[in-house]
């Protein structure tokens, strides 16, 4: 998952957590209570994969409509972005717990309307109601962990947020694995959701809210007595010292920049230093997006069904596979950031999915040029009632092959003694479905049979290793350290929404770019749109590695010059003219 903020910490925060959850097991409770809104998130983005499968099999108008299905995947992240900005209301009027609660009540019922949803429309008021839930619990889990953990392992515990988000979307892929033979099948695999959501209400109703947010209420006893539970006695009144001088500072940038929402907007774009912030974030958020990485999670088991693996049960399988990396990527993200930089694993990232987008599309382009056959004999065994209409009238028929029936909107029945030797062109009906099927053969509707089909799988798996450890969570740490502090809050909302813009539209038009380009086609948009994010990112993001943030806010000021693994400063205006 992607759209989830991750924080990095490194090899001796992890033994320093380790060591005070041990001590104090109260700290590993509110954490991974918390923690739970990352796996609903991480397990939305990925269930609807699955899901789409059996829904398309379930409601042929979805299954003949890529509208729809383009719909049904991306309206929850549509009700995302409007969660998001709730959520910030609910955050700053009624607290972090609540924000967390609600989060919870409104998936919940989402998951339930999406398991009992008749026809596809309430299925997509139900992803908006998940969308609702998951845009809350994103920005609400990471803030109230941070809030209620101590500094010295702060960056650890919240990384545990982002293990949990890609553990979702792993976790996701097994249940709808577990799934595929039950009946009911992918109202299951959305249902199931709503049990971590309940879990983490019943949770929730037991811990405190955030001490941070009960100071900034001026109810100083209720934030000691948690503080008690979290710190030793003699760290207790430091901590409440420096939430009083954050808070006061707090209170003070908000009488300088005004209290509305367009106020700060306004004072911050005024800003040169935050407009220089701007761009390096918006930049690496909307690049998150375009490298089409939501192609993968979203539709992973459909885009194997493009390599030429028909059945869902084997797509799901292999789908798997970029679940599993895509979890492991973080794992390496956390190991690495802070020894190699976050510019540097940016740009080998990028350079990485490059590559990988351009050979992926050139294997899928040479599977569609190798497609089997259409064969007159094949298609006429079924009969005039069963066959494509368009291959009946098309006059350049003989010179057809399954990838020009699938475009016609028909289905490829492969041959009874091997799916590479030419087949029929059937109605992609369920009846004619069920013919083909009865007869042993293989069934293709949204892919031809490839022999490049596991190496197609193999280049996505490395796409996904090049995407996840750098362009998977650095963006988000970039937006955490390059703005200014008095306008942070303001700066990553703002990257943060682009970022959910971006998914939305990449989300919104993969299928119809698939439908009109080819898988192969639509590859190659994603590798040039890519390109040009590279190129931005190296002239537009300087490197924030163990730079203060005081300096990070130095460096924007004076400028600075790309290099290649690292920054360079402009010459200051005294150092030029001494030369």
């Amino acid at each position: 998952m992607v759209e989830g903020g991750v924080t990095t910490a490194d090899k001796t925060e992890f033994t320093e957590c380790w060591k005070t959850v041990w001590k104090t097991p109260y700290i590993m409770r509110l954490a991974f209570s918390a923690g739970i809104g990352g796996l609903l998130f991480g397990y939305d983005t990925g269930v609807i994969s699955g899901a789409l499968l059996y829904i398309r099999d379930d409601f042929e108008d979805v299954d003949k409509n890529t509208w729809m299905q383009e719909t049904i995947v991306s309206m929850a992240v549509a009700g995302a972005i409007i969660g998001a900005a709730f959520g910030g209301y609910m955050n700053d009027r009624w607290g972090r717990r609540v924000a967390i609660l609600g989060a919870d009540i409104v998936f919940f019922l989402g998951a339930i309307v999406m398991a009992a949803a008749p026809n596809p429309w309430v299925i997509i008021i139900g992803r908006i109601l998940v969308g609702l839930g998951v845009g809350m619990a994103s920005m609400t889990a990471p803030l109230y962990i941070s809030e209620a953990s101590p500094a010295r392992i702060r960056g650890a515990l919240v990384s545990t947020n982002g293990l949990m988000i890609t553990g979702g979307q792993f976790l996701s892929y097994l249940i709808n694995l577990a799934f595929t033979k039950a009946p009911g099948t992918w109202r299951w695999m959305v249902g199931v959701a709503g049990i971590p959501a309940l879990v983490q209400f019943v949770l929730m109703l037991s811990l405190p809210e955030s001490p941070r947010w009960l100071y900034r209420k001026d109810r100083v006893d209720e934030a000691r007595a948690i503080l008690e539970k979290i710190y030793t006695a003699h760290e207790v009144e430091d901590e409440l010292n420096a939430l009083k001088l954050s808070v006061d500072a707090e209170k003070a940038d908000e009488a300088a920049l005004g209290e509305g929402m367009i106020a700060k907007v306004k004072s911050a774009l005024k800003n040169r230093v935050v407009r220089r912030g701007l761009y390096a974030g918006i930049t690496v958020q909307v690049a998150q997006q375009f490298v089409g990485i939501n192609t993968v999670m979203y539709y992973a088991p459909t885009i194997v069904q493009f390599a030429g693996f028909a059945s869902n049960s084997v797509a799901l399988s292999l789908s798997l596979i970029t679940s599993g990396l895509n979890a492991v990527g973080s794992i390496v993200s956390m190991c690495f950031v802070d020894r190699y930089g976050r510019r540097r694993l940016m740009l080998v990232s990028m350079i990485g999915i490059i590559f990988f987008l351009v050979i992926l599309s050139v294997v899928f382009m040479e599977a569609a040029s190798h497609a089997p056959k259409i064969s007159g004999i094949e298609s006429a065994h079924f009969g005039s009632n069963s066959s494509c209409s368009a291959y009946l009238t098309a006059t350049d028929a003989p010179r057809w092959s399954c990838m020009t029936c699938l475009k016609a909107d028909c289905a490829f029945c492969s041959n009874a003694a091997s799916e590479f030797h030419p087949g029929a062109c059937l109605d992609s009906s369920k009846v004619v479905r069920g013919e083909c099927r009865a007869e042993n053969r293989v069934f293709f509707e949204k892919g031809c049979p490839s022999k490049f089909g596991f190496l197609a799988v193999i280049l996505l798996g490395l796409y996904i290793i090049s995407y996840s450890p750098g362009m998977g969570t650095v963006p988000w740490i970039v937006n955490s350290e390059i703005y200014p502090l008095r306008y942070r809050g303001v700066g990553g909302g703002i990257a943060a929404v682009a970022n959910w813009c971006s998914n939305l539209i990449v989300s919104e038009s993969y299928l119809s770019l698939t439908e009109a380009l080819g898988a192969g086609g639509t590859f190659l948009v994603f590798a040039g749109i890519s390109t040009i994010s590279l190129i931005f990112i190296y002239f537009l993001v300087p490197e924030t590695k163990g730079l203060q943030f005081e300096e990070v806010e130095k460096l924007l000021e004076d400028g600075y010059r790309p290099g290649l693994f690292g920054r360079k400063k402009q010459k200051s205006k005294d150092q030029v003219e001494s030369t």
